[in-house]
C-alpha cells in the first residue's frame, strides 16, 4: 500500500484557497486537484484553508464541495474537511439514523467509546450538542427502541475511563465472575456488566478477559456467542474485541 507523504513546504492557505476556489468553478483540474491538495494537508493545514477561505470568499469551502462534487467523494472530502472530533460527531449521528434497522451501523458508537481515548470522546459530545442541538445520550435513547442497546451504549459514551495501566488482579478475579454469571444467566444488561465495560480502564478490562479465559476455559466473547445471537450480543462482543484487539476489530471491519 502506497503511504501518503506530506509536502516539506506546503503553499500558503491563499494559495492553496485560490487553486481550490478555480477546480470548484471547472477549472484547474476539478476533482484531481481538489483531492491533491486537500490530501496533501494535515489537519492544522486544512483548519486554516477552511478559515482563509471563508474570509477570501464569503463562503465555507466545505458548502462549496458539498455543492461540487458527489458520491463516494463529497462524503470523504467533507469528512476530511472537518476536525477530528467534529467528524466523528457526524459519523455517530448518521449512524444513529441509520441504528434504527440496521444494527450493525452502531459499532461506530462502540469504536468511538472503546478506542478514543477519554478526552476525544468528551470533545465529541460537546461538538454533538453544537451540531445537532441535543446531547448524543439524548439521541441514543430517541433512536434505539431496545432499552438494554440504549442502557449499553448510554452507558459507553457517557465514560470517563482512566488512562493509567494499572490492573488490580483480585478485582478482574471477581469481576470476570460476574460477567461469567451475567452470560450464564443470559442477562447481559446487568448493571453490573454495563459498569464494567463503561468504567474500568482498557489495561483492567484486558485483565479480566484474561481471568475470565483462565477460570472458564472459553473466551469471554466466544461465551457470549454461544449463549444467544441477538443484538446487544453482536454489539457486546464488538465492545470485547476493541478492548482487547481494536487493530483486529479493523482488520475485520475493512475486509467486510
Amino acid at each position: 500500500m502506497a503511504t501518503l507523504v506530506l509536502p516539506n513546504s506546503a503553499p500558503s492557505p491563499t494559495q492553496d484557497c485560490e487553486r481550490l476556489n478555480l477546480a470548484l468553478q471547472g477549472r484547474g483540474g476539478e476533482e484531481y486537484v481538489i483531492v491533491w491538495i486537500l490530501g496533501h494537508r494535515n489537519a492544522a493545514q486544512r483548519k486554516k484553508i477552511k478559515e482563509t477561505y471563508q474570509l477570501l470568499y464569503k463562503e465555507s469551502i466545505i458548502n462549496r464541495l458539498q455543492s461540487k462534487l458527489s458520491g463516494v467523494l463529497k462524503k470523504a472530502m467533507i469528512l476530511w474537511m472537518n476536525e477530528g472530533a467534529e467528524r466523528d460527531a457526524i459519523v455517530v449521528h448518521k449512524a444513529l439514523k441509520k441504528g434504527k434497522t440496521e444494527v450493525n451501523k452502531l459499532q461506530v458508537l462502540v469504536e468511538l467509546a472503546c478506542v478514543s481515548s477519554s478526552n476525544h470522546l468528551m470533545g465529541v459530545r460537546q461538538i454533538y450538542c453544537t451540531l445537532f442541538q441535543c446531547s448524543l445520550e439524548e439521541d441514543i435513547t430517541s433512536n434505539i427502541s431496545t432499552p438494554s442497546l440504549q442502557k449499553l451504549l448510554v452507558g459507553l459514551v457517557s465514560s470517563y475511563r482512566h488512562d493509567r495501566g494499572l490492573v488490580d488482579l483480585n478485582l478482574a478475579k471477581s469481576e470476570a465472575a460476574k460477567l461469567h454469571e451475567a452470560i450464564e444467566m443470559k442477562q447481559l444488561d446487568t448493571d453490573d456488566v454495563v459498569w464494567i465495560l463503561s468504567t474500568r480502564n482498557l489495561f483492567q478490562l484486558r485483565a479480566t478477559f484474561g481471568c475470565y479465559k483462565k477460570s472458564y476455559k472459553v473466551a469471554i466473547d466466544q461465551a457470549i456467542s454461544s449463549n444467544g445471537n441477538g443484538d446487544l450480543d453482536s454489539i457486546l462482543q464488538a465492545v470485547i474485541l476493541c478492548i482487547e484487539s481494536p487493530e483486529k476489530h479493523f482488520a475485520e471491519v475493512m475486509e467486510e
